[in-house]
């Protein structure tokens, strides 16, 4: 930790470039545009100057809520550069969420891609923070057209003398329990993050292309597509819609990827695509990412076996902005989410805040530079979550007596069956390999006894019915995970309920 001093992430992130020679560089590359690193330091130069004209003052809050597009860097860099607090949203809410959240922040600007505009448009008129609405991508109708106020824009701009403590920029939490909180970050979480994952773990270089399935709005996404390239003036692939298996692997094979982050479900569902190959992707992959769920160890040997490179299974949160525990280049270990990342610290606690050892299921804690300075008008949660420097993270580990640290589940998930914990990811882990098996979600159920039980949720492979299916899975779990771990039912599914993100919605199972 350091003193707070001046700093700017923009000028970090995008300015220095120009004096390193790479203002010629591609930065970002969209399916219709591209934009090199001299453009982008304009337009971030513009788009302050459109903020500060539409009378948005230093640290007041405009929100963004936009495709992944060129225009999307331009316009929460640009924010950064000028003080003004961008806050990122998700492109796949309903319109009552929009209006919670633009309420919440208050934001002054809408910035929004044409074709999100008729979510919000229904909610607009009951904001009376929101002054302005500026539509990107496509016609404005009655509102104003991003396009046109850059066009109309000067490209100079003198950044804010913001400091390093100073708060830069808001995510949203998924909202899974409750409300979704507005997490503040502040002007130094953004590099933090490229030097502790993007450089110790990732080992990003100048060289590199970098494409993620993980949009701009989740932290994850914004670490993968913005923060990690720009600290080494890499070139990011961007995709706007739908991240399909076969929307993935276009991406890839068309721009030679070299890094790609995804999720557990995309590599699953890409596996289960034969027509994903390593012909038909990148023929310079040389490093995939995984976050967001743990990653099964089948999953993991089924990819490295086909495209030849190993997952680097992690899990970060949107409180730390990205992973701080993560398998790489100096761990791994299938199975498991690998060690802390250096400039983290971790601990596994017990239910009454005792220390734990190897061998021992607590909830994960972790320290480090990136974590955020707590929830917005959330005070009983910011204080429940944050103790001290160290944060909760609400996920179930178990540490190896190697150090490898291997996910359980989400307090809230874990099961106590016949006086034992029981982990569902590791009975879902043992459910994925069976050969029929695509997916799994196990969640508690009670027995006609009032006992808590585990109950599955199958999505099988294609060319398998669950027909006759229940008692040999039944036989597979008690073999990989334990005799009293198996599902005592299983529901076979077409698909399993996930967040944007890919997380699995058990909530929604248990209802």
């Amino acid at each position: 930790m350091s003193d707070p001093h001046p700093y700017n992430a923009a000028l970090d992130l995008v300015d220095r470039h120009l004096d390193a020679g790479r203002a010629d560089k591609p930065a970002f590359i969209d399916g219709t545009r591209q934009i090199t690193y001299g453009e982008l330091a304009a337009a971030t130069r513009k788009a302050a100057n459109v903020m500060e004209q539409l009378g948005v003052a230093r640290e007041s809050r405009v929100a963004v809520l936009m495709h992944d597009t060129v225009d999307w860097p331009c316009v929460f860099l640009g924010a950064i550069r000028a003080g003004i607090v961008p806050v990122a949203l998700n492109t796949l809410l309903t319109t009552d969420q929009y209006k919670y959240m633009l309420s919440d922040s208050r934001s002054r600007v809408l910035f929004v891609s044409e074709a999100l505009l008729q979510v919000v448009e229904p909610v607009l008129a009951d904001l009376p923070f929101l002054k302005h609405v500026v539509v990107a991508g496509g016609e404005a109708g009655d509102h104003k057209s991003f396009d046109s106020l850059m066009a109309a824009a000067g490209d100079d701009h003198q950044a804010a003398d913001t400091s390093s403590d100073e708060v830069a920029f808001w995510l949203y939490s998924s909202g899974s329990t409750g409300q979704p909180k507005g997490v503040m970050h502040v002007q130094s979480s953004l590099m933090d993050t490229a030097k502790t994952y993007g450089a110790e773990t990732l080992g990003i270089s100048k060289d590199d292309v970098c494409f993620s399935a993980a949009k701009f709005f989740f932290a994850y996404g914004l670490g993968n597509s913005l923060t990690f390239p720009l600290s080494v003036g890499a070139t990011t692939v961007l995709l706007p819609g739908r991240p399909t298996p076969q929307a993935v692997q276009e991406k890839l094979h068309a721009h030679d990827a070299t890094i790609f982050f995804g999720v557990p479900t995309l590599y699953a569902a890409m596996l289960a695509d034969s027509t994903c190959t390593p012909e038909t992707g990148s023929a310079r992959l040389a490093k995939c990412i995984s976050a967001g769920e743990a990653l099964p160890a089948e999953v993991s040997a089924g990819w490295q076996k086909r495209f030849g490179v190993e997952i680097w299974d992690g899990i970060g949160s949107t409180e730390m902005l990205h992973i701080f525990l993560s398998n790489g280049p100096r761990a791994q270990k299938r199975g498991t989410t690998g060690k802390a990342i250096p400039g983290y610290e971790l601990r596994l606690v017990g239910e009454a805040g005792e220390e734990l050892g190897a061998g021992e299921i607590g909830e994960l804690l972790v320290c480090g530079a990136s974590c955020c300075n707590g929830y917005w008008n959330k005070r009983e949660k910011s204080r429940s979550t944050f103790e001290g420097m160290w944060a909760r993270t609400g996920d179930k580990y178990i540490r190896d007596e190697d150090g490898f640290y291997q996910y359980c589940g989400r307090t809230d998930d874990m099961l106590k069956v016949s006086g034992i914990w029981v982990s569902p990811f590791e009975v879902e882990s043992a459910l994925v390999s069976h050969a029929a098996v695509l997916e799994a979600a196990v969640v508690g159920h009670e027995d006609d006894e009032g006992l808590i039980k585990p109950k599955a949720f199958v999505v099988l492979n294609e060319g398998y019915s669950g027909d006759d299916l229940f008692d040999e899975l039944k036989e597979h779990v008690k073999a990989q995970a334990g005799p009293w771990k198996y599902p005592r039912w299983i529901e076979f599914l077409p698909d399993l309920p996930k967040t944007a993100t890919g997380k699995i919605q058990r909530f929604k199972l248990r209802a």
